[in-house]
């Protein structure tokens, strides 16, 4: 039964996001590891209001506007270069989510 990580990184900067991911894809391809994906999220655009000041009148600025992308990365199996990845540092404007999962083979019986 082979454990899938998968790898969730998304950012408001989509180039710096880009090239973290085809990193990721460079040091898997180097190391023979098969990777699926990296799988592109529709992005998510955030509408953020800013008031003038913290009293319940003081008025409003128009509102902050940014988008958010999301890039997913399967692993299955190369449980050693999973935990390499999950474990390096990455750049404060990417966030970085690990999800491990045990998966069982078709017809296993199990």
């Amino acid at each position: 039964m082979p454990f899938v990580t998968t790898l969730t990184l998304t950012s408001g900067d989509r180039h710096r996001l880009d090239d973290v991911v085809a990193e990721i894809k460079q040091m898997a391809e180097q190391k023979g590891v098969e990777l699926k994906g990296p799988h592109p999220k529709q992005p998510r655009e955030l509408r953020i209001p800013q008031s003038k000041s913290l009293g319940p009148s003081g008025g409003r600025f128009e509102s902050w506007n940014y988008s958010v992308y999301t890039r997913t990365v399967e692993i299955v199996g190369y449980e050693e270069f999973a935990r390499t990845v999950t474990q390096r540092t990455y750049p404060d404007s990417i966030h970085v989510e690990a999800d491990v999962e045990q998966r069982t083979q078709v017809g296993s019986g199990s």
